[in-house]
Parts: structure tokens; sequence; C-alpha cells
């Protein structure tokens, strides 16, 4: 297990805060009731993945159930009246979430995450190829939901150009829509420029279309556990405040990087990973140039 510290420490730097600490502490003590906008919530899924010095993994699931409460609990409190939280969880654990959620919000929409599957692929059974997410308001007569900011193209209008003869006068159907509920992204890949070395970091795409459907710009963002801080970078592009919580040093880091709120920690520069790159040839044998480019060089 990694070194954690011992107090909370606060990092800040005009509307951006990050919190290194445990979630729920952090939550209890630190955030006031009341104060938070929208809250992407995507916390360990309890199958076995290793953060740094965390290993996810709860001994049953009625373990992990119950510490799911205790955070969902306190992120229900920290919501303005008209407040939304989008919930990320494994496929085996989110019945969980979902059924206590949805007595204590109005849970709107249950999107599907898609991807393109890659590395060992199931043979004895259909493989998952997706994430589940809840999106939940406190109040569904009283939420922030900006669908001009997240419209998509439309296939039946843009690229079809059929008619709608149900109204009045016939018409072609509208060229974009609001996305349904299936949204697919691309995972993150190692040469995107976005990449952090994190097991399961988020692309910006996804958290940007969550930001910009249900917060304003000078509204505030919480994500009690950060990782590699996209919730946050994403949302201070587009004008939020931000809120992080993040537990693990190493992502702490990232954290403070990404955000540009020091380039230090404990005497430690704060560099962007400095990725290789080997190129392989035909028979799948390496050949190293003489000179290994970062990404970023031409």
């Amino acid at each position: 297990m990694a070194e954690q510290p011992r107090t909370i420490e606060r990092f800040c730097k005009g509307d951006h805060v990050v919190y290194w600490g445990d979630a729920i502490r952090v939550l209890d003590d630190h955030i006031a009731d009341s104060t938070v906008q929208l809250i992407f919530a995507d916390p360990p899924y309890n199958i076995g993945k290793r953060f740094a010095g965390f290993v996810d993994k709860w001994p049953t699931d009625a373990d992990y159930a119950k510490w799911c409460y205790r955070w969902l609990d306190l992120c229900v409190k920290k919501l303005t009246p008209n407040g939304s939280m989008y919930v990320m969880a494994s496929t085996q654990c989110m019945p969980y979430l979902d059924l206590y959620l949805r007595e204590r919000m109005c849970v709107l929409s249950r999107i599907v995450w898609h991807y393109d599957s890659s590395g060992v692929q199931a043979r004895g059974y259909f493989g998952s190829a997706y994430e589940p997410i809840l999106f939940c308001v406190k109040d569904s007569e009283n939420y922030t939901f900006n669908a001009h900011d997240v419209l998509i193209r439309a296939k039946t209008g843009a690229e079809r150009r059929l008619i709608d003869y149900r109204k009045s006068v016939p018409a072609m159907y509208s060229t974009d829509k609001v996305p349904g509920n299936a949204w697919y992204f691309p995972r993150v890949r190692y040469r995107m420029p976005e990449y952090e070395n994190h097991p399961s970091q988020k692309p910006e795409a996804l958290l940007e279309r969550m930001v910009r459907a249900s917060s304003n710009p000078g509204d505030t963002i919480l994500d009690p556990f950060a990782g590699t801080f996209t919730a946050s970078a994403v949302a201070r592009r587009l004008g939020r405040a931000t809120i992080g919580i993040e537990l693990q040093e190493e992502f702490v880091k990232v954290g403070l990087r990404r955000l540009q709120i020091q380039d230090r920690l404990n005497g430690e520069l704060l560099r962007p990973l400095d990725k290789k790159y080997i190129r392989r040839n035909a028979n799948g044998r390496k050949r190293v140039s003489t000179k290994e480019r970062t990404l970023f060089e031409d």
C-alpha cells in the first residue's frame, strides 16, 4: 500500500481545488452542503484493478455496496437543489447503486458508454464492451440541461434527408438532435495527447458532454474520485470551478499539473508523461530508431 497523507492536504489556485485524501473524509469535513451544481463520480469498480498502491477489491459485493452508499449519501448532500450527478460503475455493481439512488434522487437516464474492444477477447462468454452511467438529478422539475450545447448530427435529417409528414406543413427532419442514451467514445489510448498512466482513464469527450449538458459557466464541478483529473481539466477549460479529490499521490501529481495549480510537489518537478514510441517491422521485431520521440515532437 502506498504511503498516504496523515491529514487532508488542500491545493488551490483560483477556482480550482485539489484535495489529497480519502473521499469520504473530504466530503464529510471539507465540502459544504448545497454548494455543488454537478458531481461526476467514477469510483473504483471492485474488479481488482491496481491504482498505484491501491487494489480496488472489497471482501464482498455487500461490503463494496455499503462503502458506495456512504459517499453517495454525502454527494447528494453536497448538491444544490437543482444539482445533477453522473455515476459510473462496473456492470456487475451498478444494480446496487441504481436501486439505492432511485430512492434518493430522480434517475433521468441510464446511459451506456460503449467503445471498441481491445486486448484479450472473451471466448466462453460475451465480453463487456461498455460501461454504465446513471444521470440523476435532485429535482426533476428544476435542473440544468443545456440541450443546445450537446447536439449531434441526426442521420435521418442530415444524411437521409427524409420528410416528416406528421407536421401540418411537411418539412425535412431536423439535422441535429440531442444524443440518446447509447454513447460511443473511443477509450483513451497511449498515443493520444490526453493519455496519462492510469488503468481506467476516461476520455475528455465523454466528460465534455456531461459538463456541457448539466452545468453552466461559473458552476462548481466536483469529482470525488479524480484519478487523472479529466473531469476537472475539462470543466476548467469550459469555465467552471472545480473540486477534485484523490487518495493516491501519483494521481494528485497529475491533477496539480493538469490544472496548473503548481509545478512541484515535495520538491519533485511535475512533468508530463514521457512517452516512448518503438516501431515494429512486419515480423513483429522491435526496430528502435536512434532517437526515441516523445508525443509532442515532430
